[in-house]
């Protein structure tokens, strides 16, 4: 049985009060007191951080552990290990001596385990006649069993404390998927409301997402995530948006998703549904709407009302969602529309668009629009193969009333959050906004 009286170092190591208290603390057990060992090991790995123990060193408790002859570790037995350095550092998977050492010196620190040494600092057994275990000199467990309760209840409570902190990262999750699909959603409706500003502050709240997320780093994160989105659905259930919604739901039922090949995207919405929205909106500004593909020289006619249905977006959300055209901006900046068409006019010719395809697109969709494609050209360029291609199907798609910018510019916009989950994945094979899955384009899309 193992001795009653304090144990003191052997050789040079000193003796000090706590060293004194931990091996009291493990003489002071309740009587009956057992554990599984594994399964007190594995409380011990889980609060490893709050014991302030390194895994090498949980290594080397495992090792220990591996001596002990029963799985159950037993206030009513003996608790001390007696292997030799050379079997240990075996266990510990080739661990070298000086390290076995450095290590056993942390558990020992962290309470762990207690040296029990011999008089001549060996680790050895002595055994009654029968084999019983009489004096054993080693390692002894008893502190590890003495604070079982302890740990095991810092293990539940850091187990909790992770179960929460995944519950609020899928919460993360879900409030800003919906947040990003609902201002797209708005954009698209050309619903009123400042959405580039507010997408802009919601992209800045993501940007302050910490790699290494706690629940104090994202608890006040998600409450202003959550604000966003609750302001977002009053705006949009407003009795003004129910009558937008309204109205443009009959056109969602009678659309028809051109299945032409030839097609570049058959996700963009047609300019019907965003012309009904501005026929709501401001029925006395509306533009009357002339039949796509009348006479050669009449297209300076069709041009001008096409120009007119096709709506523009804050130059700000464009110069977000397409910061690479700032570079060609006189001066390095874009202030101002003319600013855009200046770059846009340089892009095109270094991207390879004929000034007859720029001077066409900007007849049809009129110069700012035709500038605001030319910019989300060049951001997706290493996704087009012929920027001139491109631009002139785009041209045509105007003229008939199936293309709308809005998509175009949400995409750019999705694709800036590298944490968002299910919005777009980086380069498509398609089209700006295009559902995945959908067949591959032509006309210089790759």
């Amino acid at each position: 049985m193992e001795s009653e009286f304090v144990t003191t170092p052997f050789g040079r190591r000193p003796m000090s009060l706590a060293m004194l208290l931990r091996q009291r603390r493990g003489e002071a057990m309740e009587a009956g007191t057992r554990r599984n060992k594994w399964k007190l090991f594995r409380s011990v790995c889980e609060a490893r951080a709050e014991l302030d123990v390194t895994d090498r060193a949980l290594m080397v408790l495992d090792a220990l552990l591996s001596f002990y002859p029963e799985d159950e570790l037993s206030s009513e037995r003996g608790l001390v290990v007696f292997p030799s350095n050379v079997q240990l550092c075996l266990r510990a998977r080739g661990m070298a001596a000086a390290t076995l050492r450095r290590h056993l010196a942390v558990l020992v620190e962290a309470g762990l385990i207690s040296r029990k040494d011999s008089p001549n600092g060996k680790r050895y057994v002595r055994r009654g006649r029968e084999g019983e275990i009489g004096e054993a000199y080693g390692f002894s467990l008893a502190p590890l069993l003495a604070r079982a309760t302890e740990i095991e209840a810092i293990a539940a409570r850091i187990a909790d404390d992770r179960q929460l902190l995944r519950g609020m990262k899928e919460r993360l999750t879900i409030c800003r998927r919906d947040i990003a699909k609902l201002i797209c959603a708005a954009v698209e409706e050309a619903i009123p409301g400042d959405w580039a500003r507010l997408s802009s502050t919601f992209h800045a709240l993501l940007q302050s997402i910490p790699r290494a997320a706690t629940l104090e780093s994202l608890s006040p994160i998600l409450e202003e995530l959550e604000t966003i989105r609750l302001g977002v659905i009053n705006t949009l259930e407003s009795p003004e948006k129910h009558r937008i919604a309204s109205t443009n739901e009959s056109q969602i039922e009678r659309h028809i998703q051109n299945s032409n090949p030839e097609s570049i995207s058959e996700s963009e919405p047609g300019l019907e549904t965003v012309q009904e929205a501005n026929r709501d909106l401001e029925p006395s500004s509306r533009l009357d709407r002339r039949e796509p593909g009348v006479a050669g020289n009449g297209s300076r006619t069709t041009a001008g009302t096409n120009a007119g249905e096709l709506k523009s977006f804050p130059l700000g959300m464009v110069v977000q969602a397409c910061p690479d055209i700032v570079d060609y901006g006189p001066g390095g900046r874009i202030a101002s529309w003319r600013d855009l068409m200046t770059a846009a006019a340089v892009v095109h010719s270094m991207l390879g668009a004929s000034a007859s395809a720029y001077e066409e697109a900007a007849c049809v969709m009129g110069p700012q629009n035709a500038a605001v494609v030319m910019a989300c050209i060049l951001q997706r360029g290493g996704c087009i193969n012929s920027a001139g291609g491109y631009l002139r199907d785009l041209t045509r798609r105007a003229k008939r009333g199936e293309f709308a910018l809005g998509p175009m510019l949400m995409a750019l916009l999705r694709t800036k959050d590298r944490f968002e989950v299910g919005l777009e994945e980086g380069c498509r094979k398609v089209n700006f906004g295009t559902e995945p899955g959908a067949p591959a384009r032509q006309n210089g899309v790759r």
